[in-house]
């Protein structure tokens, strides 16, 4: 393990160990500062943040970015301290803390008996959503979790989740998409962060005018076990409740290849997330490259695919 990697562990394992014993307002105000400290250096992060928000607001001036980032760094900073004391969380702190318009897709799916994919982009705490699904609902259910370096941070991820009432597998390795289709063949619930492709091989969609890639998998799953797969956007407000919305199902075409239909559902989806993006920017999370154009170092040789650590919470 590098010196690097020790200190990423450690700084994570502090995160866990000492914010979530912190009374909230302390750690509302911790978040605010080094966020607010983390935007005035303007760091990579920063810039790929406002380089992503710049495709989201088209017509915002430089002045209007800069606030924008500086309110996507806050957001950002207040999922990573909710998500550092959700594990000191009562279950009724965590029941109250998402409010969710247009549940019953949800709830009727589960009822149908098929499975439920839930596919969200990174908006807001997705953690927390899971904690409210696994303790509100009472429905337990299965995600993917990128593998990280070091391995120790990963299995602290995994320790997380799991101590939140989730399923979590391996992003690689070849056996995620079988263990979820299994799942949803059972009447399971799986849940996927699903609004960036970590495998080079997914969709490309249209996405803020412009060509991004989003992973295959919750189309291919929906198709492959008649599972309800429904996007879902989460957003903060002024008061310390996220808010959600589960968008209306995303259907399987009637005709088509398998690839021509798993497009049109990806597209979908995108365009889902795309809604809850434009109403609410600076809750979205994406500190790293997402469009092709980006993805392409001759065009964008600055900033390196490193920047920000978003990746570590997928």
């Amino acid at each position: 393990m590098s010196a690097q990697e020790r200190l990423t562990d450690a700084l994570y394992g502090a995160g866990w160990g000492t914010v979530k014993k912190l009374p909230e307002p302390v750690a509302v105000r911790l978040g605010r500062t080094i966020a607010d400290v983390a935007w005035k250096q303007r760091g990579k992060g920063v810039l790929r943040l406002e380089s992503n928000y710049a495709r989201v607001v088209p017509d915002a001036g430089p002045e209007r970015l800069a606030e924008l980032s500086r309110a996507g760094m806050r957001s950002y900073l207040r999922y990573w301290m909710e998500s550092f004391r959700l594990p000191a969380w009562s279950a009724e702190r965590i029941a109250s803390g998402l409010d969710v318009k247009d549940l019953h897709h949800l709830t009727d799916g589960m009822a149908a008996g098929k499975g439920v994919v839930l596919a969200l982009p990174h908006l807001a705490n997705w953690d927390l959503a899971g904690a409210w699904v696994t303790t509100k609902l009472g429905i337990p259910f299965t995600t993917v979790a990128e593998r990280l370096k070091p391995e120790t941070l990963y299995d602290r991820f995994v320790a997380y989740r799991e101590g939140l009432g989730m399923e979590v597998l391996p992003h690689t390795g070849g056996t995620a998409f079988g263990t979820l289709a299994r799942r949803l063949r059972d009447g399971g619930l799986v849940c996927l962060v699903a609004d960036r492709d970590l495998s080079s091989s997914g969709v490309e969609v249209g996405f803020f005018g412009e060509t991004a890639r989003m992973p295959a998998g919750p189309a291919l799953l929906a198709q492959h076990t008649g599972a309800r797969l429904l996007p879902v956007t989460l957003w903060y407000d002024d008061s310390p409740v996220m808010r959600g919305r589960v968008h209306p199902p995303v259907e399987v075409p009637p005709s088509g290849t398998r690839a021509e239909k798993t497009s049109v559902m990806t597209q979908a989806l995108a365009d889902a997330f795309a809604t809850g993006i434009a109403d609410h920017p600076e809750d979205w999370h994406m500190l790293q490259r997402l469009w092709l154009k980006d993805l392409d170092p001759a065009r964008d040789p600055a900033t390196s695919p490193a920047a920000g650590q978003e990746g570590t919470t997928s």
